[in-house]
């Protein structure tokens, strides 16, 4: 019984960062275009192209450490 002392506290905080994570992502615009999405994965055109002068298979990001040559 007194283990119910702990698991509803907990169980309403988890509720309360649920509820907020939610709105979050409401006042964020994660809900606005659900549809795009799941449309543009059965198009057949090439995705946009990357940054300029980055290969195309190349999706590291370019690092700059000071040390120019």
């Amino acid at each position: 019984m007194n283990i119910l002392f702990v698991l509803i506290p907990i169980s309403l905080v988890l509720l309360l960062v649920i509820i907020g994570t939610f709105i979050w992502a409401v006042r964020r615009g994660q809900f606005e275009d659900l549809d795009t999405p799941a449309i543009d994965i059965l198009s057949d055109e090439a995705p946009p192209p990357g940054r300029p002068g980055q290969p195309a298979g190349d999706t590291s990001t370019p690092t700059s450490d000071g040390d120019a040559d």
